[in-house]
Order: C-alpha cells, then structure tokens, then sequence
C-alpha cells in the first residue's frame, strides 16, 4: 500500500487513473467539487472506488466543513454554516452552540455518508488570534482554547454519529499564520508559552482517529522546516505534547508554502513522521513520482489506518436531516435575537 491519499481528476475513473490506482494501491481519496456532480453519480465514483479496492471500508475523504469551505453545495445538497455562527451562538448560550455544533456536524455526515464518503477533513482546532490572515478567519471555532475544544468535540461526535470519521486540522495549530498557506510559508514567533494556548485544544482532543498538519515554521521548534516537514515538531510536539496517537495526515502537499518537487516534498513528510501523504490535484505525473518516492505504508501507520476503516460504517440512527438542521437553526435563531 503507498501511504498517500490521492485525487481523481473527474466525475468518474479515467482507464489511466482506474490502472494506476489498481497498481500502486493508494491509502485512500479527497475529493473535490470537480468529483461532485450528483448524488447518483457521486455514490457510483465512491462505490467504484470500494470495487477497486475489494473492501467496503475505505478511506475517501473531502473537505466539508461548511461556509465558503464546502465541496457538496446547494441545489443538491444542503448549505452548512461556517464554525463562527458556532463560536457566535457559545458567547450567549454555550450549551446551545454545543448541541447546534453536534447537530449541524450529524446533518452534514448523514449527506457525506449517503454518497458513499467515509471522513470529513473537519473540524479545524485552529485557535483564532487577533490580527491573523483570514485563511483560518470564520472557520475557527473561537478564540478561547476551552470553547474551540468542546466545539471540535461536539462536531466529532456529530460527524460519528452520521457514520463519518472526523479530521483534527491543522496541527500544531494554524490560528496565529500572517498568509495563506495555499500561496506562502507563514512564519510564527510565539513562544512556546503563547503556542501553549495553540496547542490546548489539540491536547484535549488527541484520541481523535485522524488529524492534519499545517505548513508553518514555528521558530520556537524549528528553525529550518515547517511542521509538516519536522520530525522535531512531529515527533516532540504532536505525538509528544499534544499526545496524538492518531493517523497523521500532511495538509495538500501541493501547496505554495512548501519548496521542492511534490515527490520530494512527499517524502520528506513521511521521513519526518507523517502517516499519509495528501495529494489533491489528480496529476498522473506527480501522483506517479509520489509513488516511486515512498516505500511501502509503515506498519504504525498501517495499524492507525486499520483503526479508522474498523470505525467507518453505516450511521447507527436513522435520522430525518431536515430535522436536524431545523434543530440547528432554532438553536442559532438565539444569536439573530440577542443581535436585534
């Protein structure tokens, strides 16, 4: 098995992308809007997908978290809030925002589940810092380390309960970067005390199944690679700090922060501790070199990756999602009053 998440470039396999795949056996699949079409269609590319791989548990992932980022979007499926409305809805009734954060992450996996799609990259642990970049902005969770924790908490067990697996991102945290990581490397001064407030909600969800990196130089671990490249950071910080013992995802290893080749770049990640490569832009080319870059799945991350397929299943509850998001808005309706 090559230890990379690869995507697919269209609406279905192309014969290329169904051989290669078949050959280099890849750990799972992100898909994108370009992969979204229908439902019908969406579950006849998942499903195809499981057939390639001769098993029913597998690994396929997207980017939902709602707001402006949403892969899945309206007329077909259902418009999602971003994490704000989440934060917003805490400073009044924190009991609330919870129970309208869990239900809204339930709604939106029920979706994910019906077309097949077994992991959402969410939710973001980012801790928002004033003054920072808005890559993160309206998808954090909050300001206050504790709030963002027991938001993230609620979204997972929202997520579990509508049969998806949930993705803690963007270790060791993304809240303080000054660019998008998408176009340049952010550089980040904290002290490690400061960073200690980055860190918090990550610790207090480490049994998550799978988290996510983030390419950012934090001077006080590393001064020469981002985190995604850092065995320091990886292997002192997120698995020791933090205490994460999950499957460890990079962020896209296409991205402009990073320098290198993605083949280099890919493995370097894995050299510096990562379980899985994610490579989202479906280019044989780059998606061949990553392949003859990294040796075979370790047996660490083999075993990490077996935890999560043994929790993929079907949504144990049959629940009516309208309801849910009908749950959600009159829950949220509190912060449109308290506004008025």
């Amino acid at each position: 098995m090559t230890p990379a998440i690869f995507g697919i470039s269209g609406t279905e396999l192309t014969a290329d992308e169904r051989a290669f795949f078949k050959a280099c056996d890849p750990a799972g699949y992100i898909l994108f809007a370009r992969n979204c079409e229908s439902k019908a269609q969406l579950r006849a590319l998942t499903d195809a997908l499981r057939e390639l791989h001769g098993k029913d548990q597998l690994f396929i992932c997207i980017d939902q978290e709602g707001g402006r980022v949403a892969r899945l979007r309206p007329p077909i499926w259902s418009p999602f809030p971003a994490s704000e409305v989440f934060d917003q809805l805490y400073q009044i009734a924190p009991a609330s925002a919870i129970e309208a954060a869990r239900v809204n992450a339930q709604a939106l996996a029920l979706e994910l589940s019906e077309v097949g799609i077994t992991v959402d990259c969410h939710p973001p642990l980012d801790v928002r810092q004033p003054g920072a970049h808005d890559v993160i902005g309206d998808r954090a969770l909050g300001s206050e380390p504790m709030q963002v924790a027991a938001l993230g908490r609620a979204i997972l067990d929202g997520l579990e309960r509508g049969g998806v697996a949930g993705c803690i991102k963007h270790m060791p945290g993304h809240g303080r970067s000054m660019c998008d990581t998408h176009k340049e490397m952010p550089t980040v001064t904290a002290s490690a005390q400061e960073l200690a407030t980055d860190l918090s909600p990550f610790r207090a969800l480490n049994t998550a199944l799978i988290g996510m990196t983030g390419h950012l130089l934090f001077t006080e671990w590393d001064t020469e690679n981002p985190a995604t490249l850092s065995k320091t950071i990886i292997e002192n910080v997120i698995r020791g700090e933090i205490g994460f013992d999950g499957l460890l995802l990079t962020d896209d290893i296409d991205m402009e922060a990073l320098e290198g080749t993605i083949p280099e770049r890919s493995a370097r990640s894995i050299e510096a501790g990562c379980d899985l490569v994610l490579n989202c832009w479906a280019k044989l080319d780059d998606m061949d070199g990553i392949v003859n870059a990294l040796a075979e799945i370790s047996d660490a991350a083999r075993a990490r990756l077996s935890r999560v397929e043994d929790a993929m299943g079907a949504p144990p509850d049959a629940v009516d999602v309208t309801e849910l998001i009908a749950k959600r808005d009159a829950l949220l309706q509190v912060t449109s009053e308290a506004a008025a």
